[in-house]
């Protein structure tokens, strides 16, 4: 069309000036993108396709955390990290495969493969965590851990028997993982914060910022195809959680002190800050 033959020909520059225009076009070529890919293929293959990529991505945020139990293992102590982005991650992660479950909300395979691998991969985490900690915090975690569990029994229990039809009890477990999934977006709100500070971008590393806002734009993307609306607002928020962090690593990369011997220092010390940004919560992240 001829709107989008001039969209291909503005000049980056221009783009870069213009930062309301940068968003515009994104969202629009992406509407436009997730229109033609309907179109061109039927909605279940589309959904599976981008599902399968959002499952990739996903998982790499998932292991991102693997260099902090990496030195965890070397230490063989925890020192001053903290569990609290993977016991985060766990209530997530369990919440939407509750989710995901065929009584539940069917056709949601890929979401229950993504979140009961990174289920799996947390609960590593928190083993050796949990091993390698002093005796107050293992029971510290332990409790906590134990009392995460009871309560999503508690949510997949009262989810059978309280709602009977696909619509009730996909609504309600879906309002609940919205609502700890965005709680979880609040762990990088202190990162960003501190590279506004300090000008520098050390604690937010670039390929976890990028993956973490494709992560959320292949969820948006993936909720769209066949809307879902728990889906789209959760990764909706990631997806601006992690456009948000590419800005700021665009204004202060070059501000960001280059002193290789002080990048040591500070990644040989334990860095909850650190740590945070690489587990989505994703972060995950979100991922949690």
């Amino acid at each position: 069309t001829h709107i989008q033959h001039t969209i291909l020909h503005i000049s980056p520059s221009l783009l870069v000036q213009k930062n309301k225009k940068v968003y515009s076009l994104f969202l629009f070529l992406l509407l436009d993108w997730i229109y033609l890919l309907r179109e061109m293929v039927s909605a279940t293959v589309a959904r599976t396709i981008v599902g399968i990529f959002g499952n990739v991505i996903s998982l790499f945020l998932f292991l991102s955390p693997i260099p902090t139990f990496v030195r965890i293992y070397k230490m063989q102590k925890v020192d001053e990290y903290k569990a609290d982005p993977y016991l985060a991650t766990v209530l997530n992660c369990a919440l939407w495969v509750v989710y995901g479950l065929p009584v539940v909300h069917p056709n949601s395979l890929l979401v229950i493969t993504i979140n009961a691998s990174g289920l799996a991969i947390e609960l590593l985490y928190l083993a050796v965590f949990i091993y390698f900690s002093p005796a107050p915090r293992k029971v510290k975690v332990g409790l906590w851990l134990i009392g995460e569990m009871v309560f999503v029994g508690i949510v997949a229990t009262c989810t059978l028997l309280l709602f009977h039809t696909h619509n009730q009890r996909s609504s309600f477990v879906g309002i609940l993982s919205v609502i700890f999934l965005s709680l979880m977006y609040i762990a990088p709100l202190t990162i960003m914060s501190k590279v506004i500070k300090t000008k520098s971008v050390k604690y937010m590393p670039f390929p976890l910022s990028l993956a973490n806002f494709l992560n959320g734009v292949i969820w948006v993307i993936y909720a769209l195809i066949k809307f879902d609306i728990f889906i789209l607002i959760g990764n909706g928020l990631g997806a601006l959680s992690g456009a948000v962090q590419l800005v700021l690593y665009a204004c202060y990369y070059k501000t960001t002190p280059k002193d290789d011997e002080e990048e040591e220092d500070n990644l040989s010390k334990p860095n909850s800050q650190l740590q945070l940004s690489g587990s989505h919560g994703e972060a995950k992240r979100v991922s949690a």
